[in-house]
């Protein structure tokens, strides 16, 4: 996953790119980038590392222009190099800068292509870089005399579309023209527009990843940008066109609501917030429904994305809500860590447990998923050492036993633990006396309620089917041996990547 963000403005964006940026740290910790445009000229910063780490005054003055995008990137094509930090540049045709979100599926036919057809190199690994490539080529095809109209972007895009596969939010800007986004036709990814009027100005939009980024700075949110749509703001005049390029098919990835969105986001209309309050109250529901369910003293979320989910749990049982683990607000997330050895250390520096919440008492513990285990049972060891009596787990999510191939850097389904065990052995391996998951049709209840135009979702890392590209069993050992081959090439260690628990 990634975020990404651009800002066509009446003043100079480098700033609110930047406090965008910060708003959407949580999407990604590896790198981060800013590119902006003034008067013909291109100004690109990038780097690994959170924003603040990247961004120093002397390269915010550099960062000129009144239009501009922004990237934080955690990386699920391609590598952890600094080269492969976005935005990327592209000289022609008129110098495009392009930010991306997501995964294409098709990656390896449509590099072949874009070398061998296109006649365009490549520098990276990174699927963004190719999407880029694929993006400039479309544009030189409609063979523009001076401007490129905003039919000849819609129609470019659509080609675009034609060539990918997967899932993707795209924020492109295009030297002398304006910004170009569009979205995959699943929506999958999430994008969202806004807007900002002062008086006598032109109108000012903001293009983001999360409507928190918008809302945080000032700007309205309009809506979300449809599945399979392109919009296109031209940089002199400020004029919005948009188009349907492609037939839409919303089914937005149902991991943004458990997990990935901050919860003062609406995605897809939906509020990612009372979507997480009612996984809480379905999974209340179930542990009631359940004969042998246990005595619990006490509701303790894992911090931080489980605090609403384990609120309206303890609310709907009737049992006490506790914070009982104090987080340092200075250790990142810890599926960012580019191994289990330092997300394992990581985990003690990053949670504390209040001993006083624990000692002699029956504990649930509520958390958004459960990956591979390891994560789970570390945090239970500590619970145990805290002094609990007996030790339950909630997952906010199903068992996942799926790769993700949209943009989530999932491990292979034989690190998948839910992939090899039953739900009573998962319990044995993290050590609890009681394992709880969330079933797959409450958890899209729990989203669908929101928004109930919205019929479909992602759910295929829990079993469910892969809504984009032709996604065969031979797709899927490809992927395997690809991050097998990475791990093991010095990319990453053992059990690279990817979250929670």
């Amino acid at each position: 996953m990634c975020g990404v963000l651009g800002i066509l403005a009446n003043n100079p964006v480098a700033q609110d790119l930047y406090d965008g940026l910060i708003v959407l740290q949580h999407r990604g910790q590896d790198a981060a980038g800013i590119a902006t445009h003034e008067g013909g000229q291109i100004n690109i910063k990038k780097g690994s590392g959170l924003v603040r780490d990247v961004f120093h005054t002397k390269n915010m003055i550099r960062l000129k222009g009144k239009m501009g995008i922004g990237h934080v990137r955690y990386p699920t094509a391609g590598c952890y190099n600094e080269e492969e930090a976005q935005p990327f540049y592209v000289n022609a045709p008129f110098g495009i800068v392009l930010g991306h979100n997501g995964n294409l599926t098709n990656y390896a036919v449509v590099k072949k292509d874009v070398i061998d057809k296109d006649m365009r190199h490549l520098n990276t690994s990174s699927d963004s870089e190719l999407l880029l490539n694929v993006l400039a080529h479309e544009l030189i095809q409609e063979k523009p005399k001076g401007h490129l109209t905003p039919d000849q972007i819609f129609s470019a895009i659509t080609r675009v579309y034609g060539r990918i596969e997967g899932g993707y939010a795209v924020i492109a800007m295009i030297v002398g023209h304006g910004l170009v986004a569009f979205r995959d036709p699943n929506g999958i990814r999430p994008l969202v527009i806004g807007m900002r009027k002062n008086v006598g100005q032109k109108p000012e939009y903001i293009l983001a990843s999360e409507s928190v980024a918008i809302q945080s700075m000032g700007f309205q949110l309009l809506r979300d940008i449809e599945p399979g749509e392109a919009v296109y703001i031209n940089e002199e005049t400020h004029h919005l066109d948009t188009k349907q390029c492609v037939k839409g098919d919303p089914t937005p990835c149902i991991f943004e609501f458990v997990y990935l969105a901050r919860p003062d986001s609406l995605m897809d209309g939906i509020s990612v917030y009372k979507a997480r309050i009612r996984m809480g109250q379905k999974l209340a529901k179930q542990i009631k429904e359940d004969k042998n369910h246990p005595r619990i003293d006490v509701v303790i979320p894992i911090p931080e994305t489980s605090r609403p989910t384990a609120l309206a749990l303890a609310e709907t049982l009737k049992v006490r809500y506790r914070e009982g683990f104090v987080k340092n607000r200075y250790i990142g997330r810890t599926f960012i860590m580019p191994s289990q050895q330092l997300r394992q250390k990581s985990i003690r520096y990053k949670l504390n447990p209040i001993p006083l919440e624990f000692k002699g008492k029956n504990v649930l513990l509520v958390d958004d998923s459960i990956v591979r285990g390891n994560t789970s049972r570390k945090i239970v060891e500590m619970v145990r050492e805290a002094g609990a009596n007996e030790v339950y787990f909630a997952s906010a999510a199903p068992p996942i036993i799926n790769p993700d191939v949209y943009g989530i850097d999932m491990p292979t389904r034989g690190e998948l633990i839910a992939n090899r065990l039953t739900i009573p052995e998962i319990a044995r391996s993290i050590g609890v006396e009681k394992l709880y998951y969330q079933k797959i049709e409450d958890l899209l209840d729990s989203a669908r309620e929101g928004n109930k135009k919205i019929k479909n979702f992602c759910w295929a890392s829990m079993g469910g089917p892969y809504p984009a590209g032709n996604i065969t069993e031979e797709v899927l050992q490809r992927v395997e041996r690809e991050r097998f081959a990475y791990q093991t090439s010095g990319g990453a260690t053992d059990e690279d990547q990817m979250p929670l628990l």
